[in-house]
């Protein structure tokens, strides 16, 4: 029997995902969870075989929350279930230690064939997600200057534009710039993408 938790802040989805999965001879679901935090507590609990992971929720996201279930040495496998296939999203699970990502406009046998090769211990990769880490793997590593790599990490520090100019004595427009650069070498769009692809890559 393979026990499996779903783990979702949206009830909705969760009680969905349980639907799909009810019926099965050889899978049950042992719990729910609503955040990443959650997630790990009933891990460690109730031990499953396999955890439906979503990506992007309140109190610790699903790579966090993944990285400590790994941490945890249960033997459970994480399969991430999201809508989200950014690069950066699928670069952070599989740094977390993510056995499988699918994407929640997968199909009903989809997901329950993805459940069953993720507790054999196969790696299971929706097509989009797979293209996207073959096309990572093989690209030209990312070079950022060392003025890029330093905005970065004091991005990653927390500070604001103004804060990190005040800091380098440059203007907020130079930091911006710097920003925007390192946005278009990482293929991101937003500060927190820029720094977690960065750190993902051993850039910062």
């Amino acid at each position: 029997m393979i026990g499996v938790l779903v783990v979702d802040d949206h009830p909705v989805v969760r009680s969905g995902v349980c639907g799909m999965l009810a019926g099965e001879a050889d899978i049950t679901v042992v719990g729910q969870a609503a955040s990443g935090s959650e997630a790990v507590t009933a891990t460690r609990a109730l031990h499953p075989e396999v955890v439906l992971m979503d990506l992007r929720m309140p109190d610790g996201d699903g790579a966090a929350a993944t990285a400590q279930i790994v941490a945890l040495g249960l033997g459970t496998r994480v399969m991430v279930l999201t809508t989200h296939d950014s690069d950066s999203d699928i670069l952070r699970a599989v740094e977390a230690g993510a056995a499988g990502y699918l994407l929640k406009d997968s199909s009903r046998a989809e997901l329950l064939a993805a459940i069953r090769a993720t507790a054999r211990g196969e790696t299971v990769l929706a097509p989009s997600v797979a293209g996207k880490l073959w096309q990572h793997r093989h690209r030209p590593p990312v070079a950022l200057s060392p003025r890029e790599a330093e905005v970065l990490r004091l991005v990653a520090q927390g500070l604001s534009n103004a804060a990190i100019g005040a800091s380098l004595h440059v203007s907020e427009a130079t930091v911006k710039t710097h920003l925007l650069r390192a946005f278009a070498k990482l293929e991101v769009s937003d500060r927190t993408a820029a720094v977690t692809t960065a750190m993902a890559q051993g850039l910062i």
